[in-house]
Formats: C-alpha cells, structure tokens, sequence
C-alpha cells in the first residue's frame, strides 16, 4: 500500500447465499451441509484498487453491480467474503435512506451516538454540534424523533451528521439524491471544501455530469467487476456505452435529395460518413452513445452571415443545424440540445418532448435536418454543446438513438469582469 494511499482493496470478493424459502435455509443447516439449498450470488468478484488521500471517487454502473455492497465493506457494516480491504482513517458514511439513525431517538440523539460509535468525545461532539444543526437546517425538528421527519429532512441531518465529524474518508451513496435541489448544491459545494482540506470522498451517483465535476478517477462496475477504472471521462464513456449502445445493420448514407422542406442548408450534396469531424468547432474528445439505429452524420453552424465560425459573441445569434441518418424506421421520435460548461455544469438543456412538439415519424433511409436556433447569451469562455437523437420508450422513458456528448466546442469571446455562465444585460443604478 503506498503511503498516501487511505483505502486498499485486495481481490475483494463478496457472496450472498440465496434461499427459496425460509424453510430451506432450516433443511440445509440440519442436514450438516450434507444438500445444499441455497444459490450463490457472487455481488463481487475478486476486484482490486486503492484510493489516495484527498482523492475523490466515482462508482458508476447498472442497477446491481454491486455499487452498494463495496461502499458497506468499506464502512464495515457488511464483511467480505475472501480478499482484503484495509482502511486508514476515520470513515463517516451516507448510505441508503433508513440506515443508521434509530427512527424512535430524536436527531440530536441520533447524532451524539453516531459520533460516540466512531469513537469521537462527548466534549468534541457538543463543540461540533451547533455547526451541525446549523448545516442540517431543519430548525426545531433536530430535537423530535427521526420517525417524524420527512425523507429531505433525514438526508439533510445524516449529510450534516456525515460531515461535522470531521472524516478522513467521506462514504456516500445515493441517498443524497433524494434530498431537494438546494440542499444537493450546498452538499456539492462542500464537497470542495473537503477535497481542499484533503478528505478522501467516495460517492455512487447515475449522474454522469456530476463525475466529471467532482471526481479525480471513476470506476465501473459491472455484475461485480471491475469494467474501467481511471480518468472519470473515459469511465463514463464505457458506462454510457454499457447502458445505452447496441447494434445496427448500417446503410449508405442516401441521397440529399430525400431532405425536404424550407429553409434547408445542405445545397445538394452527398455527406460523409460522418462529416462532423470536418467542422472547425468539432471536438475530437467527444463522447458517443446509442443503439445506432438513426445517426447524427453532421451539423452545420453558422452567427449572423458567418458560416462554421471558430468564435462566438455574447448575444449572437446563433443557428444550428443537424444532419440526422435513419438506417430504420423510427417513431416516438425526441431531438435535443444542451450546453455545458468545461467542467461538465448544465447550462441550458431542451428536447423536442419537453417542448411539446410535434415530431413526424421517420421511414429508413430518410435524412433529415433539425434546426435550433438561439441567442447565446453567455458570458465569455468555453462551453461545449452536445446534440442527441432519443425515442420515448415504455421501458427506459428516454432510448438513445445517437447522443454526441461535448460535441460542439463553443468559445464565446469578450471582455467582461461579470461572474458566472449567463449574460443577462443587468443595469445598476444609484437611486441615492
């Protein structure tokens, strides 16, 4: 184990017997082990890594892939089956909604006997506790029985519980996600302070964005195993593409002339394969998802009578088009656009669905071109815009079709001493 590192983990393996019935369990134990009753179900199987001190992880993966069982062997509140796990630090854990308050004691309860369990004083617990409430801000509730409080109101006091201990290691599933929006940013902001003091932050989410915001590696799970592991990017790629990619039977890309309508800026031609790559603001670091059944094979931008400009101005107009290729016929049809910020911060998102549109369906073979047209009030810096074609789907609500993440690199251009993402033409006047 190398001497930053705080976490270790060792072909750690985890096995969960099943049984049909409760009574099978009883037969196998009477038996002496001479039948066997039960199933082995291996939540982990034999995986391997270390976490450094100030690093902050990210565990993505499906539904099952054991997730939730490593962050419980790494808080010690589920033993491992075969490996080894070594952990140097104090580890102050966010689980699943429900774990380790007891619904009958009040929060303030709650909250000292958590901190007496990691071993920390009763004078140190009474100098911390105001900034714990403080954080939790659910008022006079932190004196009533948890059994009380609402789902937003237990995560609020559990993060703040997990915080103002003061961990070497902060463990957090997502539980966090249940707590309302404002309370979210605050917890994410927070994060940062923990990661300047040299806290090792281990979290679970599903959402990707704020991976690539918060973390320093990622790991994949999958069915127990390790998938990916490293720069947060690459592993979110591979997580995507497990979730959402598929395959196709790919056909030549037909003719321009089965585009119709007005407005069409494509003058006759055949495109590329793919001729995004072609434009000046593709970005070659993009990152690609779906079942490939329609393809985004090119975009055309332009800002007043500038046509694949390099730059951007704040408050331009922008006009963007997207060359959609059909290898099936594909109804439920949903288009959309969202910006983002280098660091992956959502700053503008809309489909098609949510717009209420009116989307024809499409035949294969069909090209079709989507135009979004918008004012780029955005302050000066670099963004990055990605475009998706998806299907309203029973099962997965939103199929992707073909997602281009970060395709598009926006530098927009500009003096300005005005702070955040948004131009919004703000006037200050001294009324004195």
């Amino acid at each position: 184990m190398s001497y930053d590192s705080l976490i270790r983990v060792s072909e750690l393996t985890k096995s969960y017997r099943i049984y049909r019935t409760p009574v099978s369990r009883l037969q196998e134990y009477c038996s002496g082990g001479r039948k066997i009753y039960h199933q082995e179900v291996r939540a982990l199987n034999s995986i391997s890594f270390e976490v450094a001190r100030g690093e902050t992880l990210g565990l993505v993966g499906p539904n099952g892939s054991g997730k939730s069982t490593l962050l419980e062997i790494l808080c010690g509140t589920t033993r491992a089956s075969d490996g080894q796990v070594i952990v140097n630090g104090r580890v102050s854990a966010l689980l699943e909604l429900g774990a380790g308050f007891n619904p009958e004691f009040t929060g303030r309860e709650n909250v000292i006997i958590n901190a007496s369990i990691q071993g920390i004083s009763v004078e140190a617990i009474e100098e911390r506790f105001g900034a714990i409430a403080e954080f939790a801000g659910i008022g006079s509730f932190i004196d009533h029985p948890v059994k009380t409080y609402s789902s937003g109101m237990y995560v609020r006091l559990a993060f703040a519980a997990a915080v103002g201990m003061d961990p070497d290691i902060l463990v957090v599933d997502e539980a966090l996600a249940v707590g309302d929006i404002r309370f979210q940013r605050k917890c994410y902001r927070y994060f940062n302070q923990l990661q300047s003091k040299g806290t090792t932050i281990i979290f679970v989410t599903h959402a990707v964005e704020l991976v690539r915001s918060h973390c320093d590696r990622a790991i994949l799970l999958n069915h127990g195993n390790i998938e990916s592991i490293g720069d947060p990017k690459t592993v979110i790629h591979d997580y995507l593409e497990l979730m959402f990619a598929g395959s196709t039977n790919a056909t030549q890309v037909p003719d321009i002339k089965q585009i119709t309508g007005e407005g069409s800026k494509l003058e006759q031609r055949r495109p590329l394969r793919d001729d995004c790559k072609s434009r000046q603001t593709y970005n070659q670091d993009e990152f690609r998802w779906g079942n490939g059944a329609a393809e985004i094979v090119d975009f055309l931008i332009s800002s007043g009578d500038v046509e694949d400009p390099v730059t951007f101005n704040t408050g331009d107009e922008v006009d963007l088009r997207m060359i959609v290729q059909f290898n099936e016929a594909l109804s439920g049809l949903i288009y959309g656009l969202t910006i983002r910020t280098v660091d992956g911060v959502m700053v503008f998102g809309e489909n098609t669905r949510d717009a209420q549109m009116a989307i024809k369906d499409r035949s294969q073979n069909d090209l079709a071109e989507i135009g979004f047209k918008f004012m780029l009030y955005l302050l000066p810096g670099e963004y990055f815009l990605s475009l998706g074609v998806a299907q309203d789907d029973e099962g997965v609500d939103n199929l992707a079709i073909d997602r281009r993440y970060d395709m598009i690199h926006l530098t927009v251009v500009g003096s300005s001493g005005k702070l955040g993402f948004a131009s919004l033409g703000l006037e200050i006047t001294d009324y004195s």
